[in-house]
């Protein structure tokens, strides 16, 4: 399993650049996961990593050797693509050892290696059915057997569930996670459902138009976002997003705008005690928020619009002043639609970014 290294590498078709310089270390045995909006850089940096797209400048080394003029069966990479992309003539066997036969391995090693990879995946059963027999999880878990059973030092993921629905996509993820733990190989896998990154990942990377917004664990990025891209892209329901301004009130630091004025936490205090900026981004996960308590030490006045009971969750669509505003609650006090409630607010969990760069103070 080798360290990948992105050293300075672009993409460009033409005058356009697709994707900026961009450095970037996949370690040894690492599940990462590239996540971003459509069009961010993701899926491209993959087809580079495989060989199937040529790139404009840079290297990319493996364990410390360049491997961009290699082509794509050289590298030593296996590739599970968004569509399965599976013979509807051959058996799922045949299917799973093609790649095998090409290379005209022994029969019984073949033989061998789909029905432990089968196995690994809850398909050996299934090996003498036809894709057209099988359910759409079914040739995806066929899809993914076919990558592993080459062996290869990295396996790569471009979007594999995006063609599920969604309680099958939820089923395949808990599977990925389970396989992820079973198998010792590096693993690249391109999404853009956070979800699933926050699931599968060991690291996120987070792009936007062919740039590195952050990378780390899903903690970390959910916890510290750097700027109102990750902080807006990484979570579920979203974060919330409201302007307003730092002040200081008898020594208390606090940010206040239009229906709110919120005391700052000890910890978000101490990194906006010096900040220049005094016009500010709030932001606020839904979960910061909790039905209004006595002893709450913040609040917020809020206009339930939407009240969407999930369960064990309900999901309110708010407002404060113009401002649209997400609020996570147990179910088990349910709001009704139309009403103003006084939510406590976490102070620990409120963030404040600078208006004008996006940065988090």
């Amino acid at each position: 399993m080798p360290e990948i290294v992105f050293d300075k590498v672009e993409k460009s078709y033409g005058s356009v650049r697709v994707l900026p310089p961009l450095d970037l270390t996949l370690n040894d045995g690492e599940f990462t996961v590239l996540v971003g909006p459509s069009g961010c850089g993701k899926s491209k940096t993959l087809r580079i990593l495989a060989g199937l797209e040529t790139l404009s400048g840079g290297e990319i080394f493996f364990d410390g050797k360049p491997i961009s003029a290699l082509e794509p069966e050289e590298r030593d990479i296996a590739m599970v693509f968004q569509d399965y992309a599976l013979y509807p003539h051959m058996n799922i066997a045949r299917n799973m050892s093609f790649a095998l036969r090409l290379a005209k391995g022994p029969k019984a090693e073949i033989n061998e290696k789909v029905q432990n990879v089968a196995d690994i995946l809850g398909i050996g059963h299934l090996l003498e059915r036809k894709p057209a027999e099988l359910s759409g999880g079914q040739r995806q878990r066929v899809a993914m057997g076919r990558a592993l059973v080459r062996d290869a030092g990295t396996f790569l993921f471009d979007e594999p569930l995006s063609n599920l629905d969604a309680k099958l996509r939820g089923k395949m993820r808990t599977e990925l996670a389970e396989m992820r733990d079973r198998i010792d190989k590096n693993m690249v896998y391109v999404t853009h459902d956070q979800v699933e990154a926050m699931t599968l990942g060991d690291r996120i990377i987070v792009m936007s138009e062919g740039v590195v917004q952050q990378q780390g664990t899903p903690e970390e990025l959910f916890k510290s976002p750097v700027n109102l891209f990750v902080a807006g892209f990484i979570g579920s329901p979203p974060m919330n997003f409201i302007e307003g301004q730092i002040i200081e009130e008898n020594g208390v630091l606090g940010v206040k705008g239009a229906g709110f004025h919120l005391p700052l936490g000890a910890e978000t205090a101490a990194r906006v005690k010096d900040a220049t900026a005094r016009d500010v981004t709030v932001g606020l996960r839904p979960s910061a928020f909790a039905i209004n308590t006595p002893e709450a030490e913040a609040t917020m006045d809020l206009h339930i619009v939407v009240s969407e009971y999930l369960g064990a969750q309900s999901v309110l669509s708010t407002r404060c002043g113009s401002a649209e505003m997400l609020v996570e609650i147990p179910s088990i006090a349910p709001l009704p639609a139309g009403q103003t409630h006084t939510f406590a607010v976490n102070t620990d969990e409120i963030m404040v970014f600078d208006r004008a760069s996006g940065l988090r103070l």
